[in-house]
């Protein structure tokens, strides 16, 4: 009966939830353009704005804080790449769709994205933006060989397979963007090395990548021998992204100033490998993936200043995260040879269901909306970015579509302090096989493990272990409030808040859905 209860409680807390606000509604020119940096394996504590012992400078990231707003209690929807951007593209955790764990490499696909599903581009698209997507996208595409047949496997040997003269599928063009500028997967680490525009690979991989001309350092070995194309730069794709988001910015303005664009500029950094740019090597004093993480940073303050060069900063919504949390290698030598934690203050790193896995930077700048220099302490995951955008440009979302998204437009503007979401669910590795379920300050993990690394296999995290205190446990329940380094499993201790989470996450299972239909009128 307590449990019943209690879903009740959620389901209705959720049902009053505002869709929209009226805080913003107006005419089209009233519409801000829409700016989203999305950092690839950026930790928590890898920008000083939230990590006062950072040793990488990264001021323009952390001017967006001091000229916004900084949440200190968000969450990637999952611990890896490609989940995770399925999920901030629709609003949708990507564990209920097939292959919704499944991380994408190379040529492989086809989209998690179907073709009925509602994208936040394509929201946006339909509502008078230009859209356009820059980057890594991930989630998924379908390349086709000479006979017309769908590649979708793994390796080098699908790479040749590939006709490149024919249209690709299932990319960003096919989900919202009018254009697309970027790579299939991670672009310096997944088999085929070449850029996409659109819809096509206009310069083709034309042979096999020569590592050794690559640097050769604790943080260059995730980097696969794959098919490089003779314009792809490795240690320089970022810049390339740069510049095509500076482009994009550049003829907007200037051909269709009266429209609002939504830019989402999907960076390689600072998945590893760490190759930046030769102009900034040695530059961080952390190592190589500290020059990583402080080219990043550049890429970002060279955003900002276009905007404020043509004009449109004053009505452009930025808003800065990062798709999970830090890679192994780069915590393990950093900590060791730079004293620099990427994860602190949190346990667990990239694929763990622990905090370090997928608590994220966010950080919000809207220049009369948003107030300057405000922390928001609101529980929030990347899914809600699409009803937050709905809401500012007044769209009611449907029933079917963004199921997992909820409208933090109230902390963003008014501070508002009561909690929006009633829960969060995020996945780990292993897909629906790891999800761990957060309300107030309980999170449970329906789980043993981390959910991702192997602690005891990985070469360099075995120090970083914990004692379980509950070994013979088959979940985790921890109390963050109490407990924030996830170190004291008390799922035996409090098995009635253990059932109680348990019986909220298989609900939200069945129901497909965490945020509630609309009430019948």
């Amino acid at each position: 009966m307590k449990i019943q209860l209690m879903l009740c409680l959620f389901v209705t807390l959720a049902t009053h939830l505002p869709e929209t606000t009226s805080l913003l509604a107006g005419d089209a020119h009233e519409k801000p353009n829409i700016l989203l940096i999305l950092a690839d394996d950026l930790g928590y504590g890898d920008v000083s704005c939230y990590n006062e012992q950072s040793t990488v400078p990264t001021p323009h990231i952390d001017s967006l804080a001091h000229e916004g707003l900084r949440f200190t209690d968000a969450h990637s929807p999952a611990t890896v790449c490609t989940p995770t951007r399925y999920s901030l593209m629709t609003g949708h955790m990507a564990f209920r769709v097939p292959n919704g764990g499944r991380v994408f490499t190379g040529v492989g696909g086809p989209s998690l994205i179907s073709p009925d599903r509602m994208t936040l581009p394509g929201m946006l698209r339909d509502n008078g933006y230009a859209t356009a997507c820059v980057g890594k996208w991930h989630v998924g595409l379908t390349f086709f060989d000479e006979e017309g047949k769908p590649v979708s496997d793994n390796g080098v040997d699908s790479v040749r397979r590939v006709d490149f003269a024919r249209r690709i599928e299932g990319g960003p063009v096919d989900h919202g963007f009018d254009s697309f500028f970027g790579t299939a997967c991670c672009p310096t680490t997944d088999w085929l090395y070449a850029f996409i525009e659109n819809d096509r690979i206009p310069v083709p991989p034309a042979a096999l990548l020569d590592r050794s001309r690559l640097p050769n350092h604790p943080y260059a070995d995730d980097c696969r021998v794959g098919l490089i194309a003779p314009d792809f730069p490795m240690e320089e794709v970022d810049l390339v992204f740069l510049n095509k988001s500076r482009e994009f910015l550049e003829q907007h303005v200037r051909k269709s100033p009266e429209k609002p664009f939504f830019l989402f500029h999907s960076a390689q950094a600072v998945h590893l490998p760490s190759f930046a740019a030769p102009q900034f090597q040695g530059k961080s004093n952390s190592g190589p993936h500290g020059d990583f993480i402080h080219q990043l940073d550049f890429v970002v303050g060279e955003l900002l200043t276009t905007l404020e060069r043509l004009g449109v900063a004053d009505n452009t919504m930025i808003i800065f995260t990062s798709d999970n949390g830090p890679e192994t290698t780069s915590v393990i030598h950093m900590r060791a040879d730079y004293n620099h934690d990427g994860a602190r203050p949190w346990r667990g790193v990239k694929r763990d269901s622990w905090e370090g896995g997928h608590r994220v930077p966010f950080l919000v700048r809207w220049p009369g909306k948003v107030k300057p220099g405000m922390t928001c302490e609101q529980l929030t995951s990347l899914t809600d970015i699409v009803a937050t955008i709905a809401a500012v440009v007044g769209v009611e979302l449907p029933d079917d579509a963004a199921e997992d998204s909820f409208n933090m437009l109230p902390a963003w503007i008014e501070q508002k302090q009561t909690a929006i979401r009633p829960y969060l669910i995020t996945q780990a590795f292993g897909g629906q096989r790891t999800l761990s379920i957060r309300r107030g300050s309980w999170k449970y993990l329906d789980h043993s493990g981390s959910g991702g690394n192997r602690y005891d296999r990985v070469p360099g995290l075995g120090p970083f272990q914990i004692e379980d205190n509950a070994p013979n446990a088959s979940s985790q329940l921890y109390n963050l409030a109490e407990d924030p380094g996830e170190t004291q499993n008390l799922s035996l201790q409090h098995p009635e808040i253990a059932a109680e989470l348990k019986a909220l996450l298989e609900q939200s299972k069945v129901a497909g859905r965490s945020r509630a239909r609309h009430a019948v009128k």
